[in-house]
């Protein structure tokens, strides 16, 4: 039925097989939406990978690209959290007083980068970063107490007090190079004392490829270390959760049986796939490489592999001069 979430057999989960012209081409035509991961499919830290322009040039009429940041920003606007409010990052929070007087009560407390802040304010949420940023920095010096916590520090004195905003109501952990004991601790007493304030993470992927010759560590290393702080777990809103799915449902009104989930990591855009419904296709672009995908230890099989996502034009154009 359109609009559902579909249910995927046992036979679907554990089949899995490289893309041939042939395969290609059926699954060109059993899908009508692809939903891609970026980092290792699209790109490895700031370049792109081969062949990934003119690829998606070719399915433009059907893709569409999300991101883990973006499922957090979707979460909040789900369940109804205020738009009114405004949301402040961790790199430009500012004291309480400001919120006061601007005559709200409840925002977002950020540990990630820009993404984030783009895709809230996607989502219907203002952010104060952007435009106290558009101030003068008169102006800002003079009125705005603005200050990046990454570069801030946490001054461990005796008989002193860490203060943070009793307003804020949510806790929202992505990636950030510029995480630091200062922003973890606020992260922590927010989660911890402010009542019902949500801890939410954008995905709790281990490593990513922020530049394209190795690994760094990902997101899941900053939503551990509030997890070990806070001895709570997250609401996690990226893959491989559904939510995201709810959101895609509305947009398309299509079956997921009728979306591919293409992905670089077994246990987060493949699992994703699977848990939807979705057909899957695995690149090995980026994390997982085929001992992985091999391994007798590994249970997540991808209904496809493939070397990289220029594989679908190329093979479909061999399925072509075939004839």
């Amino acid at each position: 039925m359109d609009g559902e979430i579909s249910k995927l057999t046992i036979e679907e989960k554990l089949s899995c097989q490289s893309l041939t012209p042939l395969t290609t081409l059926n699954l060109l035509d059993s899908v009508d939406v692809f939903l891609f991961d970026c980092d290792g499919v699209i790109w490895k830290g700031d370049a792109l990978i081969d062949g990934v322009s003119d690829t998606l040039d070719t399915l433009r009429a059907m893709d569409e690209i999300f991101s883990s940041s973006f499922a957090a920003a979707m979460y909040l606007k789900a369940n109804d959290f205020p738009k009114e409010k405004k949301v402040c990052l961790s790199v430009t929070f500012f004291s309480f007083s400001f919120f006061s007087s601007a005559g709200f009560l409840v925002c977002v407390y950020v540990i990630g980068e820009e993404g984030i802040l783009e895709e809230l304010e996607l989502a219907g949420f203002t952010g104060l970063g952007v435009l106290i940023l558009k101030l003068s920095p008169m102006l800002i010096n003079e009125h705005f107490p603005l200050q990046e916590d990454g570069k801030k520090t946490a001054h461990l004195k005796p008989n002193s007090l860490f203060e943070h905003d009793k307003s804020v109501g949510a806790v929202v952990v992505g990636l950030d190079q510029y995480i630091n004991f200062y922003k973890l601790q606020y992260g922590t007493l927010c989660i911890r004392e402010n009542p019902g304030c949500l801890f939410i993470a954008t995905n709790r992927d281990a490593v990513g490829h922020l530049t394209d010759l190795q690994e760094w560590p990902g997101a899941g290393c900053m939503v551990a270390a509030i997890c070990g702080s806070t001895q709570k777990e997250p609401i996690v809103v990226g893959k491989p959760s559904t939510f995201l799915m709810e959101f895609l449902l509305q947009k398309f009104n299509i079956p997921t049986s009728r979306m591919c989930m293409v992905g670089d990591r077994l246990d987060t855009d493949i699992l994703f796939g699977q848990n939807a419904g979705c057909r899957t296709l695995l690149v090995l672009s980026g994390v997982t490489n085929l001992s992985d995908l091999q391994d007798s230890s590994n249970h997540i099989r991808p209904e496809y592999y493939t070397s990289t996502l220029s594989d679908i034009i190329s093979l479909f154009n061999n399925y072509q001069s075939s004839f």
